[in-house]
């Protein structure tokens, strides 16, 4: 029986010492946020919280996770957007979608320890988080206006929209929405 806290729930799993935290979070808990990508660690699309760090869910066994803290995607802004969904949303960064609970599961974990993370701290921590689509620089940019937000959390900041065109510029926000 594996004992731990998921998304602020005591849960209780009777699975196998050595099952992936992976298959134990979707086929188990029902909780389909978090992808199967390569399941050798590589791309980042199982990227989950276990005491406040990205891991990657399909490396993770059970076992490992006895009596932790396991925040997944779906625990991720429980009670309303967190800045990092915010920018996500502002900077319309997804494309096809798949990779992007992970790439949120570590853009998270990168800001809760680098509230300003530099462009350079942004690839080191993002860089094996893969995006088939290519949505690199949506990614960087929604990270810098996560830490814009988080800095203003406080007041009530504007959901502006993306502009792709402005991706040539550097600007890739624009506009407010009422």
């Amino acid at each position: 029986m594996i004992e731990f806290v998921l998304n602020g729930e005591n849960v209780r799993v009777d699975v196998e010492d050595d099952t992936p935290l992976l298959w134990l979070l979707r086929e188990n808990l029902k909780l389909t946020g978090t992808k199967f990508g390569c399941g050798k660690g590589l791309c980042g699309a199982c990227t989950v919280h276990v005491g406040g760090v990205a891991v990657r869910s399909c490396q993770t066994t059970a076992g490992s996770v006895q009596g932790q803290t396991i925040t997944t995607i779906e625990g991720v802004g429980k009670n309303g957007l967190t800045p990092v969904q915010q920018a996500w949303v502002e900077g319309n960064v997804p494309q096809c979608g798949y990779c992007q609970s992970g790439q949120i599961m570590s853009a998270s974990a990168l800001l809760a320890h680098t509230p300003h993370p530099s462009d350079d701290e942004i690839t080191a921590a993002m860089n094996g988080n893969l995006c088939r689509c290519g949505c690199y620089n949506r990614i960087r940019a929604a990270i810098h206006r996560a830490a814009e937000l988080s800095d203003a959390q406080s007041s009530k900041v504007a959901v502006r929209m993306f502009d792709p065109n402005a991706l040539l510029s550097g600007s890739v926000l624009t506009g407010s929405v009422s």
